[in-house]
């Protein structure tokens, strides 16, 4: 009776084994690649790490970076760019793909499912919203995926880097005031994001799981998402079904 029940205990264990495995292998890992590191940036080497004409002919790509030097902000929805820098006090955006990047994070994302939000919504929310909603979705959360959001928000603190040639001393307070920054009110933006849990100092700060940039949809202004306050917006995934 005891080597009875020990062999029934013994398969139990090996089903659910096996069960839990197989729910893990119907996740969809959604490929993400990067190029450069932010712990190289904060060491002091901003060269590039990538040029963007060598992704140019990616169908669907999703990209978000900086310019080779710190000259600037990347972003690209969809395959089009619209690179940030700050020319005579101004910010001035760009369409072309002949830059370099001392980083890039980027993906290929063809559909997306689209989610409600609550109004008011904090950038610390969101995070956990995305993380939710990707596992519920399927996405596999233990690798990094893309995310966009759409819509109006109520505020959104932005920046866009222009590094001083020469300065040899990185910290984020002073990437976050080199170039020009502000806080955008009640405007409507698209919002291109990646999530990972694993690329602290590579794509994300050590505080956070989230990196985004941004674009007006009128094209005005894009660059970097410092904070976040989300009114009327939608949570975009990868399609896994």
């Amino acid at each position: 009776m005891l080597k009875s029940n020990l062999y029934i205990a013994i398969v139990l264990v090996i089903s659910l084994l096996v069960s839990c495995q197989s729910k893990k292998s119907e996740l969809i890992k959604v490929e993400v690649n990067n190029s450069g590191a932010l712990r190289t940036i904060m060491s002091g080497d901003i060269s590039s790490a990538i040029s963007l004409d060598s992704l140019q002919n990616k169908e669907h790509l999703f990209a978000l970076g900086a310019v080779e030097n710190l000259k600037g902000e990347i972003q690209i929805f969809d395959g089009k760019a619209n690179n940030s820098s700050v020319v005579n006090d101004s910010i001035k955006i760009n369409d072309a793909y002949n830059l370099n990047a001392s980083l890039l994070v980027y993906s290929e994302v063809k559909e997306w499912n689209t989610f409600k939000v609550g109004n008011n919504t904090t950038k610390p929310q969101l995070e956990t919203k995305i993380f939710e909603l990707a596992k519920a979705n399927g996405i596999d959360t233990e690798a990094p995926f893309p995310f966009l959001i759409e819509g109006t928000i109520t505020a959104l603190d932005w920046h866009v880097i222009n590094w001083k040639d020469g300065d040899m001393v990185h910290n984020h307070k002073k990437h976050k005031e080199s170039g020009l920054n502000g806080t955008l009110k009640n405007r409507e933006v698209v919002i291109i994001g990646f999530y990972s849990t694993k690329h602290k100092a590579v794509f994300t700060h050590h505080t956070t799981n989230i990196h985004m940039h941004f674009k007006t949809v009128d094209n005005i202004l894009a660059g970097h998402v410092d904070d976040v306050i989300g009114n009327s917006i939608k949570i975009k995934l990868p399609k896994t079904k």
